[in-house]
């Protein structure tokens, strides 16, 4: 039976321990051992945390048996990116700059996931301090991508989402500043929750720019990213129940999100907006000229604070950077506090003329991302490559980081192409309930 639970759902899991099916322990040890013995294992997982894990296993177990569990994931493992400060564990944020950083205590989320009964199987590796959509990290590890071995998975949650899909996790927690949860999510065929600004603490959760730092799961199936979100807010999920597409008003994003698709990418999607139509979502277009607008002013916007953010530390030490995350970082050291300060200004403006042409709307859609997963051999080697492949990469998601989006990215027809459903900031439980009818139609 423990070969199966690789795959399982959380949520199935979850059923199972409470039904007495699975033992919490068990269950924990085989994910334990899987992460020790599997060939990717250290290339997924920054570090373990296995006296932990084994802790809060056998307190669920032991709730399990009392019929007092606190949660539907209650006992269920999960990872963690390396962002997520872990009390007594390091905490590195995938840079050498970090290394050895203890800190004292867990991150919120991870502090009301623990009460809630989640069992913490470890810290897996992530782009370096979360500055890229890509998932290449030579300095503490590139983790693999799901559909290509050549390929990179994805960032900056890269070894969440290799951790789902090598089977090594049930589920994961990641972030998102940029497309950092929905991108990996995309490239390794699985479900993907960015939050609005502020829906989940932040608090003890390594910043990039915390103007746009968002929490969010990477899961199998929406029932799981549903149960998540409960988990992590201490409250219960969403209700998934009864969810339809019938007569749901869908919006094609044709402004900038739509040019230069790589076939693959363009196909999923439109395989993906027939089946939503055939399950009677109604689609439309449209076309939004704040949405180029604001994409242009995305590197003053995230370069400025991201640079601000780490400045003294990473001029203390640049020689410990990836070079090409060290540019990208300190690109943001000439931009004026004065362009920075007029850009935000403007995205409130263009923030409230978005709100106001997507009103009545169920949801706004979009490629996750319009290329597939670039070639790890050819990042190294060819740097005008990394850069035009990393903008590309963030393209589309970012719209949803500008805009203050709630966004559900689920897998298409085509490997490593996902579709982005973007609703307003607070709309989580409807997204993820037009999630769940979605998932159906495009299963």
């Amino acid at each position: 039976m423990s070969g199966t639970w690789a795959h399982m759902t959380a949520a199935d899991l979850g059923r199972q321990i409470e039904s007495g099916k699975i033992n919490a322990v068990e269950l924990t040890e085989y994910f334990l051992n899987s992460i020790a013995s599997h060939p990717q294992g250290a290339r997924i997982y920054a570090r373990s945390t296995p006296d932990r894990a084994r802790g809060e296993a056998a307190a669920a177990a032991a709730r399990a048996k009392s019929g007092l569990r606190r949660h539907p994931l209650d006992g269920v493992p999960l990872s963690w990116k390396d962002l997520f400060d872990t009390a007594g564990t390091a905490t590195e944020a995938g840079s050498a700059l970090l290394k050895n950083r203890v800190p004292h205590s867990d991150a919120k989320v991870l502090q009301v996931a623990t009460l809630q009964g989640s069992v913490c199987l470890g810290k897996t590796h992530m782009s370096e301090l979360a500055f890229s959509g890509l998932g290449l990290n030579p300095v503490t590890g590139t983790p693999p991508c799901i559909n290509d071995e050549a390929a990179v998975p994805g960032g900056s949650s890269s070894g969440c989402a290799a951790s789902i899909a090598m089977g090594l996790a049930p589920a994961g927690i990641g972030s998102d500043t940029g497309g950092s949860v929905r991108i990996p999510a995309a490239w390794n065929d699985l479900v993907g929750l960015k939050t609005s600004l502020g829906r989940l603490s932040v608090e003890g959760v390594v910043p990039l720019c915390a103007s746009f730092d968002t929490v969010g799961p990477l899961a199998r199936k929406v029932e799981d990213c549903a149960l998540l979100l409960g988990l992590l807010e201490g409250r219960p999920a969403p209700d998934l129940s009864g969810a339809s597409l019938v007569g749901l008003k869908i919006a094609v994003l044709d402004s900038v999100a739509l040019d230069t698709l790589r076939p693959a990418p363009a196909k999923g999607f439109e395989d993906a907006l027939a089946r939503l139509a055939r399950h009677g979502a109604e689609i439309t277009h449209l076309t939004a000229p704040e949405v180029a607008e604001a994409l242009g002013l995305a590197g003053v916007l995230f370069s400025a604070e991201a640079y601000a953010t780490w400045r003294e530390v990473i001029e203390a030490a640049p020689e410990k950077m990836f070079p090409r995350i060290l540019d990208r970082f300190r690109g943001g050291a000439t931009i004026l506090a004065a362009d920075n300060i007029a850009a935000r200004q403007r995205l409130i403006a263009l923030r409230a003329a978005w709100a106001e042409r997507t009103k009545g709307l169920d949801a706004v859609v979009l490629p996750t991302s319009p290329i597939l997963p670039p070639n790890i051999d050819r990042l190294m080697t060819d740097a005008e490559y990394y850069v035009t492949e990393n903008l590309l990469a963030l393209r589309n998601t970012r719209i949803g980081n500008l805009f203050d989006q709630s966004v559900l990215t689920l897998p298409t027809s085509q490997p490593s192409c996902g579709i982005s459903f973007m609703a307003p900031p607070g709309a989580e439980a409807r997204l993820l309930r037009l999630g769940q009818a979605a998932e159906r139609a495009l299963a």
